[in-house]
């Protein structure tokens, strides 16, 4: 029986794709190419970044408290406000702690999702990296870097499943504690009188049909923690989105390659249209990256075996929290506030 060639003592800029992955001797060569952890760079840039957003996050938690004071579903004034607060007083920034620490430690259990998925597959990553922003959530949320292709179908599902679900059942007692928490604000959804309007998801209507039976949910004005889980559901429903490389896109990649090119077209298509159609004007942007997403390159699965029944089912409950999650309409800014 002839040996088989030495394998290479460097790692190749890209991995042959005719690698035999199911010989011990590929994987453990592969395997030793993998650090043990990222750089001390990486944590230092991770860290930074983490502070900032917890600085923006401070603002936009100050002002829903401040608008839920006020029966004000937000303020766009006392935002702009609070950003004075840094060095006018930056105590006066604490009440804005309940709404930061609850988004912060969502999307954290989100990117730790992956983070995990991928030491568990051997796969290189980054830590999770927060992107602060002055926006009415102070953050256009989280992700992590992975450097290392997708071996098999079970990496690029469990990667791809991990954050989604793991974030959710994180936002689950933070929506309870907001819905229990929730005031009566009757005319808060009234086009002539809000500033901006908040969507109601699947999950949100079925929790507030069961704690308040005989209140209109549009009547109902969510605290601040519970509107950092709102941003969080509304955050879960874009990743989830089952297109380009999305966790929703890794998701359905993993089950049906055919599916993932159709839908990848298909879904973006479909968002631009509710952006026509005035859902939100988001959609657009959404749309069109979705579309240019097409132009990447998409590495290879080098092993393609079918998924698990156990993963099947955790896929079925993923396509559950989308659509429990997801809003055609998630923020509507009356044409007299524009």
């Amino acid at each position: 029986m002839t040996p088989p060639p030495p394998l290479p003592q460097d790692p190749p800029s890209s991995i042959p794709a005719n690698l035999d992955w199911s010989s011990d001797l590929v994987r453990q060569w592969y395997y030793a190419q993998i650090p043990p952890r990222p750089s001390q760079k990486s944590l230092l840039l991770a860290g930074v970044l983490f502070f900032l957003t917890l600085c923006t996050c401070l603002v936009a938690g100050t002002q829903f408290a401040v608008a839920y004071a006020h029966n004000e579903a937000v303020s766009i004034d006392e935002l702009l406000r609070a950003f004075t607060l840094f060095y006018k007083n930056p105590a006066g920034l604490l009440v804005g702690l309940p709404f930061a620490a609850t988004l912060l430690g969502i999307l954290l259990a989100h990117e730790l999702g992956h983070f995990f998925a991928c030491r568990y597959h051997r796969l290189h990553a980054s830590y999770p990296f927060f992107i602060p922003f002055p926006n009415l959530a102070g953050t256009f949320g989280a992700f992590i870097l992975i450097r290392s292709p997708m071996r098999t179908n079970r990496a690029l599902f469990d990667v791809g499943a991990s954050g989604p679900i793991v974030g959710f059942v994180f936002a689950i007692p933070a929506l309870v504690y907001g819905v229990l928490h929730a005031r009566v604000v009757p005319g808060l959804a009234n086009p002539a009188h809000a500033e901006l309007i908040y969507g109601t998801p699947l999950l949100l209507h079925l929790l507030e049909s069961l704690f308040h039976p005989r209140i209109s949910p549009d009547a109902l004005l969510l605290p601040p923690i519970g509107r950092a889980a709102w941003v969080a559901l509304f955050v879960t429903s874009l990743n989830l989105v089952p297109a380009a490389q999305l966790d929703g896109g890794h998701i359905l990649r993993s089950l049906n390659v055919r599916a993932h090119r159709v839908l990848s077209l298909a879904l973006p298509v479909g968002l631009i249209a509710l952006g026509l159609l005035h859902f939100w004007e988001g959609w657009y942007i959404w749309g069109v990256l979705l579309l240019l997403m097409r132009f990447l390159r998409i590495p290879p699965v080098y092993d393609p075996a079918p998924l698990d029944a156990k993963r099947r089912m955790v896929a079925l409950l993923a396509l559950i929290v989308f659509i429990l999650c997801f809003m055609p309409s998630p923020i509507y800014i009356p044409p007299s506030s524009s």
